[in-house]
């Protein structure tokens, strides 16, 4: 690999890590990626963790044996201050690095739109330790509701993609459980899912909304739409129209906005929820030597979803095509983003999809069946990449023919005879 250029990545998610990879196999460059965490996740599997319908066994990677595989240097840290002017990050473990182009893809978390009680009542889903947090609490709060036999009340705040299939993953949670099951999962959990659009999953045609709604009832919701929070407190979520809903627990799933680290670049325009502003090759509008892509950036023409595949398109052509031209003082054409549908699942209840043409297909028979693979196709495509065929492989016929079974039972301990 040619070390007369050094690339740093900050953030390995799915499109940092797919410019790392991209931009190894290039050899125009020597990659250093730093990320906080020690492993990669695929990201739209955050609520199955939470849920613990899914184990980390084959579902986690090691940034350390990914670096080796492809061939970049890994640092576990995070960045502490970027000097543009002498093209150095400082990283919190004292370590400087100089780069001659530095890409920012730190991802993006919940938006609470300054909420009033959001920060310190509520559970929050962007980080593995996040899903770990919010599974044990889960946990616990569900064995103490057996335990007492008051029902669990529950609320997620947003009706996107990541609020609906977090709802029903927990339901699905309760009923892979043993010892409980569908009929225990109604006598112990009151649950509500709270949008504040007239609509769940705004993204998808109406009617995929319309079903998703009819569905996460028939499960035992209690979906309200139009529900605008005007604060929280640690039993009651409140809306704007004066409505009280309990809630023991808390869970925030709503908006996006970039990563605290983009606080680093207060010289470079940023958009309202602090996205980097880049131009169509990803570029800051401000520093040429500076890019940005998946939910921490924003094109200022045709700007893109903050969805994963948009995030791994960015990465790859970053990896592939901007930054090798631009190493060479080359100007490379713009992104193109290439829409190849969506798919939304709903555990094992029901699932949609949407073609590029915005036209729905599933939620019922084979057409379920069909979004439910192709949900799953896209990691498995992302573990393949990353772990190989023959290990992608076992994972997947291992969690098919043995699936996570989750612990959710009140289970006496045994005394002593």
């Amino acid at each position: 690999m040619s070390a007369d250029k050094h690339v740093i990545i900050l953030g390995g998610g799915i499109g940092g890590l797919e410019a790392a990879i991209t931009l190894c196999r290039q050899n125009t460059a020597s990659v250093t990626l730093v990320d906080p965490n020690p492993v990669h996740i695929w990201k739209p599997s955050l609520h199955e963790f939470a849920s613990g319908t899914i184990e980390h066994g084959g579902n986690l990677f090691s940034f350390i044996e990914l670096s080796k595989r492809f061939g970049f240097d890994f640092i576990q840290s995070s960045p502490e201050k970027v000097e543009r002017d002498k093209k150095i990050v400082h990283l919190n473990n004292g370590q400087h690095l100089p780069y001659d182009r530095l890409v920012v893809a730190i991802g993006a978390r919940a938006n609470d739109f300054g909420t009033p009680g959001a920060q310190e009542h509520c559970l929050f889903l962007n980080t593995l330790n996040d899903a770990n947090a919010l599974h044990e609490r889960f946990r616990n709060a569900l064995i103490m509701a057996q335990k007492t036999g008051e029902p669990l009340t529950l609320s997620i705040v947003g009706g996107g993609a990541t609020g609906v299939q977090l709802a029903a993953e927990l339901c699905r949670a309760i009923d892979s459980t043993p010892e409980l099951g569908e009929h225990a999962r109604r006598h112990l959990l009151k649950p509500t899912l709270i949008e504040a659009m007239p609509r769940l999953l705004p993204a998808f045609p109406e009617s995929v909304s319309e079903e998703a709604k009819k569905e996460l009832e028939k499960i035992g919701f209690d979906v309200i739409t139009e529900g605008m929070v005007s604060s929280i407190d640690a039993q009651t979520v409140t809306l704007k129209d004066g409505r009280s809903i309990p809630a023991a627990m808390r869970i925030w799933a709503a908006g996006v906005k970039a990563g605290q680290a983009t606080d680093l670049f207060d010289g470079l325009e940023r958009s309202r929820s602090g996205q980097l502003i880049v131009t169509s090759t990803l570029q800051s509008v401000d520093d040429e030597n500076i890019i940005a892509l998946g939910d921490c950036s924003h094109i200022n023409t045709n700007p893109v979803a903050p969805t994963a595949q948009a995030a791994r398109q960015e990465g790859q052509y970053i990896g592939r095509i901007a930054l090798p031209r631009l190493l060479k003082g080359q100007t490379p054409p713009p992104f193109a983003y290439h829409d190849r549908g969506a798919v939304v699942a709903l555990a094992n209840y029901n699932a949609w999809g949407m073609w590029p043409s915005k036209k729905a297909f599933g939620g019922h028979g084979i057409g379920a069946c069909f979004a439910r693979f192709v949900h799953e196709g896209l990691f498995r495509q992302h573990q393949l990449c990353l772990s190989g065929i023959v290990k992608t492989a076992f994972v997947t016929l291992r969690e098919h023919l043995s699936p996570n079974r989750p612990d959710l039972a009140d289970k006496p301990s045994k005394k002593n005879s």
